[in-house]
């Protein structure tokens, strides 16, 4: 049976080739621990979903819906960290850093403003 060809690695910039399934090679897969650890690992266990649940029924109402003019009364499904954590307890339990919001402005938000990390070396 044939197998699925060697995929690029998805660090910019990086030309090594690694198996279907891996986003990164072994010499920058430590550069993203984010893409690598599962959800529950990333902090999102019972006690997430216990406080975030709790925090969007006194906030019930999408920010970026209602910022709209004219504004749009949509039911906020998910809690946003405004300034992604990346792995820091602290921020991910900063109440400040946490905003409500609808499904379709979570997914919007994830794939224009979170999907490029910073990167320090």
């Amino acid at each position: 049976m044939p197998r699925k060809p060697k995929v690029p690695c998805q660090h910019p910039g990086c030309p090594e080739l690694v198996e279907p399934g891996r986003k990164y090679c072994e010499k920058h897969g430590q550069m993203h621990p984010e893409a690598v650890r599962s959800a529950r690992k990333a902090g999102y266990g019972r006690q997430w979903e216990k406080a975030s649940k709790r925090y969007l029924q006194s906030h019930p109402l999408c920010v970026r819906c209602m910022a709209k003019d004219p504004p749009v009364y949509r039911k906020a499904e998910v809690t946003d960290h405004i300034i992604p954590h990346r792995g820091d307890p602290k921020l991910f339990w900063d109440e400040s850093n946490w905003q409500p919001l609808c499904k379709r402005c979570h997914d919007m938000k994830t794939l224009t403003e979170d999907i490029n990390p910073e990167y320090k070396y």
